[in-house]
């Protein structure tokens, strides 16, 4: 066989065994990201019912400035009442006190149900503040198991990257720069082998003066449908 042909082939093996980690990479940042998904969905819900807490606390507060207000009122129409002379003014100030009376109820219970509110949002929030903690404890532990799995991923990526930078260097820079342009377009389908007399890039079949030429393997030869570069996996079985 052609000696850049069998560099080649090497060389396209490595490249296949890098690529090959990259799935395995993805996979392992989607257990991390699945577990940081949970988390932020968690923390939302636990954000959105401190928020819930605060506004109502808000309300609240506004009641009972409304309450004082009224308070005040009712106090000062009391004063009032010792100077009125007429009918018509007792009525306009028993008026006022009715409504301001109707006001503090609604104020009273307003307040009283959204206190009860919060009192059961305040449990919502230890659960949810429970539920963020496990989670993060489930996040620590995915991502020891995850960096563990990386740092050997990248520790054989590095073997194999040396490994390829040797042979790299030990090529015909017109044989690599070749190939390199190949797999541009076709990755790593680059090199590939021929079986029954077909490409296993596009899966054409060869004609039989290129199928020859494949079997001797005395050159280096492209696939005449996709440009693939091809060779025979084993003579002895192809012949």
């Amino acid at each position: 066989m052609n000696k850049h042909l069998k560099e080649l082939i090497e060389l396209s093996k490595i490249d296949k065994a890098i690529d090959s980690y990259t799935p395995q990479l993805e996979a392992a940042n989607k257990k991390v990201a699945k577990v940081e998904k949970k988390i932020n969905a968690a923390q939302e819900e636990l954000d959105t019912l401190n928020a819930s807490i605060v506004e109502n606390d808000a309300k609240v507060k506004t009641f009972e400035e409304q309450l004082t207000m009224l308070n005040e009122q009712l106090a000062s129409n009391a004063k009032k009442s010792k100077d009125i002379t007429t009918e018509k003014e007792m009525k306009a100030l028993s008026l006022e006190e009715d409504i301001a009376k109707e006001k503090m109820t609604f104020a009273n219970e307003e307040i009283e149900r959204l206190q009860k509110i919060n009192e059961t949002t305040a449990l919502l929030v230890e659960e949810a503040k429970a539920k963020v903690e496990a989670l993060a404890a489930e996040a620590e532990a995915v991502n020891e198991v995850v960096s563990v799995e990386k740092a050997e991923i990248e520790k054989n990526k590095g073997e194999l990257f040396v490994e390829r930078e040797k042979l790299s260097r030990d090529l015909e820079q017109k044989v690599l720069a070749f190939y390199e342009k190949i797999r541009i377009w076709a990755g790593n389908t680059a090199v590939v082998p021929v079986k029954k007399q077909a490409c296993y890039g596009c899966y054409m079949k060869l004609n039989d003066k290129t199928y020859s030429e494949v079997i001797k393997a005395e050159e280096i030869c492209n696939c005449p449908h996709c440009g693939r570069i091809l060779y025979i996996e084993s003579v002895t079985e192809e012949a």
